[in-house]
Formats: C-alpha cells, sequence, structure tokens
C-alpha cells in the first residue's frame, strides 16, 4: 500500500509560491513596459492639412485692410431759410453743374419781406436824392453869391487903383482916394469870409447827407440778403459731380428749417480709399506708404495720405490717394480691399503665417521628418508678420516643410503621420 510522504506536499506548495511570484514579476514589468511605451501616433490625411516649405530670401511685409471709396470733394447743402419742399426736380444718380437746380422751397414771409425790403429802399433813395437836389440848390445860390461878391470887390479894387493913380497926380483929392481904398479893403474883408463859407459848404455836402446815405446802404445790404434769401429757395448743387443722396426726410411738402441738410453732391472724378487697418497691425503703417486697392474690377495704385489717430471698434482709419486712374465701374462707396506696403526685408528666413500665431511670439508646429510621412512638433519663434508670410527666427532652417493649418487638437501628441 502506498504511505504518504510529507515532503513530496511541502515541495508542490514551494513551486506553487516560486510560480506565482514570477508571474507576478512578468506582470508588474509587462505594465511598466506597456507604461512606459509612447501613444500611437494619430494619423492625419493630407489633403485636409496645408503644408509648405521654409524659404530664405526677400520678403515684402504688408497689411490688408477692408474699406470702401468716398469721394475727396463732397458738399452737404443745407437749406439757408424755413421753408416748404415745393418740388423734387432730380433724383441722386443726377450729373450735376454748380447752376442744377435740386429742389424748389417755398416761403411766403421771405418773399413778402423782400418786397418790403425793396419798396423801403426806393423811398431811402427817393428821399436821399430830393435832399441831394436841395443841398445842391443851396450851394449853387451860396456860388453865385461868392461871385457876385468877389466881382464887387475886384472892380472897387480896380477903382481904388485908378483914384489913387489921380490923387498922386493931383487930379484928384485926398479924401476921395481914402475912401475908395477902404470901400476896396472891406470888399477883400467880406470876399474872403465868403470864400470860407463856400468851402466850408461844398465839404459839407456829404456830411449833410450822410445820414441818409447810410440808410440807403443798409436797406440796400438788406434787400441784397432777402434777394439771396428768395434765390437760395431753388436749392442748387453748387459744384460739378453727381447728386448722390437726398436726406432721408426730404419729400415733396415737407417743412425744412434753417440749417437743414438736404442733399449730398459729390465729385466722382476725385476719389479716395478709407481703409479700416486692425489696430494691432496699424502700428508700423506711416504716411507716403505705398498701397495697392483691388476694386474687384481691376487694381490701382496708390499711398498713404492720412491715418486717423483714434482706434474705432478695433481699428485704425487709414486714408490712400490714389495715383492712378480709376477703374471701369470704380464709384463712391464701393467696397474695396487695400494692402499696404511696409517695408522689404532682403534676406530673411520666412515662412506661410501659420492659423495660430502672433508677431514676435513662439509658437509649436509639426514639422515634417526625412520620410515625408511623420511630423513632430518643434517650439518655433516668429518675427515680423505679413499679410500672408511671417519671419522665421528660430526653430526652423530653411527647406523645412511645415503644417501651417489649425493642428490644435492634435497638441496632446508630440509626432502624427501623414496619411496620403
Amino acid at each position: 500500500m502506498d504511505i504518504p510522504r510529507p515532503s513530496a506536499a511541502r515541495q508542490r506548495r514551494i513551486r506553487q509560491i516560486i510560480y506565482g511570484a514570477i508571474a507576478l514579476v512578468a506582470i508588474v514589468l509587462v505594465s511598466v513596459g506597456l507604461s512606459r511605451l509612447k501613444p500611437a501616433a494619430p494619423t492625419v490625411d493630407r489633403a485636409t492639412v496645408w503644408i509648405e516649405t521654409v524659404k530664405r530670401g526677400p520678403m515684402v511685409r504688408q497689411v490688408r485692410g477692408l474699406g470702401v471709396l468716398v469721394p475727396e470733394d463732397i458738399r452737404w447743402i443745407p437749406a439757408v431759410t424755413q421753408g416748404r419742399i415745393e418740388r423734387i426736380v432730380i433724383r441722386p444718380g443726377a450729373i450735376v453743374t454748380p447752376d442744377t437746380v435740386i429742389m424748389e422751397l417755398s416761403d411766403p414771409a421771405l418773399q413778402q419781406a423782400a418786397l418790403d425790403a425793396e419798396s423801403q429802399l426806393k423811398a431811402a433813395e427817393a428821399n436821399l436824392k430830393a435832399s441831394r437836389v436841395r443841398v445842391e440848390n443851396d450851394l449853387l445860390a451860396q456860388t453865385a453869391s461868392a461871385a457876385s461878391l468877389e466881382a464887387d470887390y475886384k472892380q472897387s479894387k480896380l477903382q481904388a487903383e485908378a483914384d489913387t493913380e489921380m490923387g498922386k497926380q493931383g487930379l484928384l483929392a485926398a479924401l476921395p482916394v481914402r475912401i475908395s481904398q477902404m470901400k476896396a479893403d472891406q470888399l477883400a474883408m467880406r470876399n474872403d469870409v465868403e470864400q470860407q463859407r463856400l468851402a466850408q459848404t461844398k465839404a459839407s455836402v456829404d456830411a449833410q447827407l450822410g445820414a441818409q446815405i447810410a440808410d440807403v446802404e443798409r436797406l440796400r445790404a438788406a434787400l441784397k440778403l432777402r434777394q439771396s434769401e428768395v434765390a437760395q429757395l431753388k436749392v442748387r448743387a453748387g459744384m460739378p459731380g453727381v447728386l448722390q443722396i437726398l436726406a432721408e426726410h426730404i419729400e415733396e411738402g415737407a417743412q425744412v428749417g434753417p440749417g437743414t441738410n438736404l442733399a449730398r453732391v459729390a465729385n466722382p472724378n476725385r476719389l479716395k480709399a478709407e481703409l479700416k487697418v486692425p489696430e494691432t497691425q496699424a502700428k508700423d503703417v506711416l504716411i507716403g506708404q505705398t498701397v495697392s486697392i483691388d476694386t474687384r474690377n481691376g487694381l490701382i495704385g496708390g499711398h498713404v495720405s492720412r491715418i486717423d489717430p483714434a482706434v474705432v471698434q478695433g481699428s485704425v482709419t487709414v486714408d490712400v490717394a490714389l495715383d492712378g486712374d480709376l477703374p471701369k465701374g470704380a464709384r463712391p462707396d464701393l467696397s474695396v480691399d487695400g494692402t499696404i506696403e511696409l517695408e522689404r526685408l532682403d534676406d530673411v528666413i520666412y515662412v506661410g503665417r501659420p492659423a495660430y500665431g502672433q508677431e514676435q511670439s513662439k509658437v509649436m508646429i509639426f514639422r515634417l521628418e526625412a520620410d515625408g510621412v511623420t511630423a513632430s512638433h518643434v517650439p518655433v519663434t516668429l518675427g515680423r508678420t505679413s499679410v500672408t508670410t511671417v519671419e522665421v527666427k528660430g526653430g526652423l532652417k530653411p527647406g523645412d516643410q511645415v503644417i501651417l493649418s489649425d493642428m490644435s487638437q492634435y497638441d496632446a501628441f508630440d509626432r502624427v503621420r501623414i496619411k496620403g
């Protein structure tokens, strides 16, 4: 019969413990090994990414802005006086000259005031004319009196001279000679006084009529003003160009007050571009820089003529003076796209502008390896930017191929595989 041996059971337990320990160690080693393995690289379809090659050479820095064409010569036409719109003669789009009538207003009170001013002026002119005739008649009478007295003086003077000569010859007594001389002296004095009075009368003619002359001039200016206001009831363009718009409230029968804007006239042959440039890019824009304006129907060159100092809704307004002939179809308020040339960099490393990454910043970009299938995540230092390109200061070299499209969903991976 079999006799159990205690040593055999003990050996089996030892073997089981050893096998279990070995299995446990194996599991731990496998787990550690798996934890240290890198995650599998995700696969990206080549057709869905934008791949570009890093280059070295000249790079043109540009900024782009959207805007519109606006006239350089614009004139808002206001109502000079209060009035009622009787008739709108022309509508927006019509070509006008300075004398073209846009609309006609009416104001009976103004027209009556003009008639009253005219009648007042005529009455004042009649009074002035009558006063001038009276003064001139007085002057003529005094002139005649002065002339008569002067004749008497000259006659008396001659008589005194003759009597004096006869007295020297003993033909006339001394007393008549003295009387004749005294008469001549008296008339000489009266003649001097009369000549002075005549001179003062002539000088005082304008002074006597001055108040009436001033009143006539005042009434003449008032009449001219009233007539001008009546004439301006016919609203004229005032400059050559095109009637752009009529104010919203303008319609026949509407009542308008002084200073109310009625219409706007612009010269369509002198246009400029107003571009809205993002405030982050406007810091390098300077007056005089070259600009290319795309009107969607042709390109036209220009230069920066004015930069608005204020920022409005995140953008800066830049005025561009157009240097060439306007393309066909160019008109006020036409939407345009402008590209401003900031500077030319002669020898730099550059690449297309990535989806993310500001000027003078560091970004992570996927760079293709030599096999053309694997792309690794590498840090890249960016420099100055342009519309479509950016300067590379570090992290890439000419000839490298990089993915510029948005790869933010793969930021957690060090590499990706390109398929296709």
